[in-house]
């Protein structure tokens, strides 16, 4: 009788063991639900919020910050000074040049004296007459060097962003401030050039950023550069934003430009979707099921036909699984 009963048992742990081995060995899945929604065929772009108005100061003459003169949030004008940099060889410049100016008119002076007297030629004079004009143009060409020393603002506007500090080394061409209109606002966006001819102003655009991850905010294609970037084969296109939108400028966007939108359509996640395929689980084995879809996108695709709302399919299916595999289904829900 002990013996049937352990017999029994290590039967039923045998068994058991094969079952959880069994399990292990097929791939885990999760079923989602189709679901009825808008379907929303987008041209996808990412993007940066800038002004509509706005430039950049950038010295013309690299050197050392002595002096701030405006700070963010400050109305400027333009031709307002914003800041100075250091201009004690420029000085020293000048003033060389104008002790050689002093020589030189007294040099045209003597020369021309001479002349009338028939003592020096007139090429000799002449010569003097060229030098002086040369220093004269050297002095000129010097003072307004020394004057991109002074970085000015290039248009009326509030000063938007300062990236210098007193002491600070700048390069010429290194953008210090930034002056614009805080309104309206724009996305300036790069659209790959073959979806370039979808794209049309006046389409509607769905816009996601970081700072706002549970809204998905409006704008209006409003341009496009005629001539594209042959290096990163893109189209700038500009997108207006509404005068109320939370985005500020600098912030990153990612963007959808609606190009074709249908309202209650059968919905699938893309992930499901495998070669015009997607899987149902029948009795423990994955199904094959051949589907046509319409409209597709980054995160849904609409289903034409092959499918219906009563049937679960496999999200993210593996990349190996094939028509009758047996499968473990973790989940199962909408």
């Amino acid at each position: 009788m002990r013996k049937l009963l352990l017999l029994s048992v290590l039967a039923a742990v045998l068994a058991g063991g094969y079952w959880v081995f069994e399990q292990a060995g097929r791939p885990e899945v999760r079923l989602v639900a189709p679901y009825r929604g808008p379907a929303v065929r987008a041209v996808y772009a990412t993007g940066v919020v800038e002004p509509e108005i706005w430039a950049a100061v950038a010295p013309l003459e690299g050197g050392r910050i002595v002096s701030i003169l405006a700070f963010e949030n400050a109305e400027v004008v333009a031709g307002e000074p914003l800041a100075e940099l250091d201009d004690q060889e420029a000085e020293a410049i000048i003033e060389e040049l104008e002790a050689r100016k002093s020589y030189l008119e007294k040099e045209v002076e003597r020369t021309r004296r001479l002349l009338a007297r028939s003592i020096v030629s007139e090429k000799s004079h002449e010569h003097a007459l060229s030098e002086h004009r040369k220093i004269l143009a050297a002095i000129a060409g010097a003072k307004v060097r020394r004057d991109h020393l002074i970085l000015r603002a290039p248009i009326s506007g509030k000063l938007l962003r300062r990236d210098g500090e007193v002491g600070e080394v700048v390069a010429r061409g290194q953008a210090v401030f930034w002056v614009g209109a805080p309104r309206p606002l724009r996305i300036k966006a790069e659209v790959d050039e073959e979806d370039i001819p979808l794209v049309h102003p006046g389409q509607a655009v769905k816009i996601k950023a970081d700072a706002f991850p549970d809204h998905v905010l409006d704008g209006t294609v409003s341009d496009i550069t005629p001539k594209g970037d042959p290096v990163n084969k893109s189209f700038r296109v500009w997108i207006a934003l509404p005068d109320d939108t939370p985005l500020m400028i600098g912030m990153t966007t990612e963007t959808n430009i609606v190009i074709e939108e249908r309202a209650n359509s059968l919905l699938i996640p893309t992930s499901a979707l495998r070669s015009g395929t997607v899987w149902t689980v029948v009795e423990g084995r994955a199904t094959a099921v051949p589907i046509e879809t319409g409209v597709s996108g980054h995160l849904r695709t609409e289903i034409v036909g092959g499918l219906d709302e009563a049937q679960r399919i496999i999200v993210d299916p593996p990349p190996e699984l094939a028509d009758g595999d047996k499968v473990r289904v973790l989940a199962d829900g909408a």
